[in-house]
């Protein structure tokens, strides 16, 4: 259910100031402790940034798709870390639990989701199993009320910090991805282990582990659907990630862009600013023109998303109607590759002062690097492309 226009826009106003004036004078500070301090975290939590996208009767703000995707687009003007602070929590640590959760899980889980009580992470890659996700090796085996739960789960976001983990396991013994099932795992289980955080190319302040699970008992009751659905949930999830991940890639690239523009216009070479030679405007309008698309694409998709979610609730929803599978791993695809475009010629815009580390933008041009990765590689997102495209006939 979406907010009224005059509270989103209120919340969208909040958001905005609270990048601007308290988290971008944090940036140097953060990348230098890779950490996010802690009175952010709180004023996170007191903004309700936790519960983006938890419905209201569980404590959170309840936004649709696009009111999330405009929110992730604001946060998306700042270091990435200070959105990885709360994004599992929005995405995909807590969206199999929105989207296949009982009425008890969701009581008992999501209210702690929303208010950042709980942080928490989605366990899918495996030392092993990256993007061949239906492959995954860790294994559940049923015994009497408990599944026992053993393998290793790598690079997961939050993993240090997480309460929770969504986990991706096999059940039985069939393969591919019909026989991987969906689990909540609270961190206090017996036989749970953190790796420690790993050493990063970029996006300092947000932390990935391991996680080693040896033989944790985990309640039957904590299983998400029925054995066999957590490859669906976990397409699902991704899904919707995928379109935050976009939206957050317009962000960045925003913020490349104005500060690119600043930078040039102040810049004097040849007796004029840079920003009055026509190969810097150039590269300007590449830049201009590529985040638009990607808006355009990311808000687009977000909308049709929103058409369907609300047409399934009303029982109106059928396969006529399709789905969004296709253009969300298309916006994905084109906005993560757009903005290391984009940071690229930031780089090149500011000339040497761009590889310098006082001016930030050499620490933007690492952090973009991952998004062309994770929640599905560009390679990934293209046979998802051509297969859905192929499905649809053109």
């Amino acid at each position: 259910m979406a907010l009224d226009p005059e509270t989103f826009d209120a919340l969208i106003d909040t958001v905005r100031r609270f990048v601007g004036e308290r988290l971008r004078p944090l940036e140097a500070d953060v990348e230098a402790a890779d950490a996010i301090p802690d009175a952010v975290v709180a004023e996170m939590k007191e903004m309700g940034l936790f519960g983006l996208s938890i419905a209201e009767e569980y404590g959170g703000l309840g936004l649709d798709m696009v009111e999330e995707c405009r929110v992730a687009i604001e946060m998306g003007r700042t270091t990435p870390a200070f959105r990885s602070t709360f994004g599992t929590n929005v995405g995909i640590g807590s969206q199999g639990l929105v989207m296949a959760g009982t009425p008890e899980q969701k009581a008992e889980w999501l209210p702690r989701i929303a208010s950042g009580e709980i942080v928490t992470s989605f366990a899918l890659t495996e030392p092993d199993v990256g993007s061949d996700s239906g492959s995954v090796k860790t294994r559940a085996v049923r015994d009497g009320d408990v599944y026992r739960l053993s393998g290793t789960k790598r690079y997961i976001t939050n993993a240090d910090k997480a309460q929770l983990f969504t986990v991706m396991a096999r059940t039985g013994d069939e393969k591919g991805a019909r026989g991987v099932s969906a689990f909540l795992v609270p961190n206090d289980l017996p036989g749970i282990t953190i790796g420690e955080p790993e050493k990063k190319m970029g996006q300092k302040g947000a932390k990935v582990a391991d996680v080693h699970f040896d033989d944790v008992p985990v309640p039957v009751a904590n299983r998400l659907g029925a054995e066999g659905e957590g490859f669906k949930i976990a397409m699902r999830v991704l899904d919707r990630g995928r379109l935050h991940i976009s939206a957050v890639c317009v962000g960045v690239a925003e913020r490349l862009i104005a500060d690119s523009v600043a930078y040039a216009t102040g810049r004097q070479q040849f007796g004029k600013a840079i920003a009055e030679h026509q190969l810097i405007q150039g590269m300007i309008a590449d830049m201009k023109t590529e985040a638009l698309v990607a808006r355009a694409m990311v808000l687009e998709t977000a909308a049709k998303k929103d058409a369907l979610d609300q047409a399934a609730v009303r029982g109106t929803a059928g396969p006529a109607h399709g789905d969004v599978v296709l253009e969300s791993a298309a916006a994905k695809y084109f906005a993560s590759e757009m903005v290391g475009r984009i940071a690229d010629k930031a780089v090149q815009v500011y000339g040497g002062a761009g590889y310098i580390a006082d001016y930030g933008i050499e620490r933007l041009y690492r952090d973009v690097r991952l998004f062309r990765i994770y929640e599905g590689t560009s390679q990934i997102q293209q046979v998802i492309i051509a297969r859905e495209t192929m499905k649809r006939g053109g």
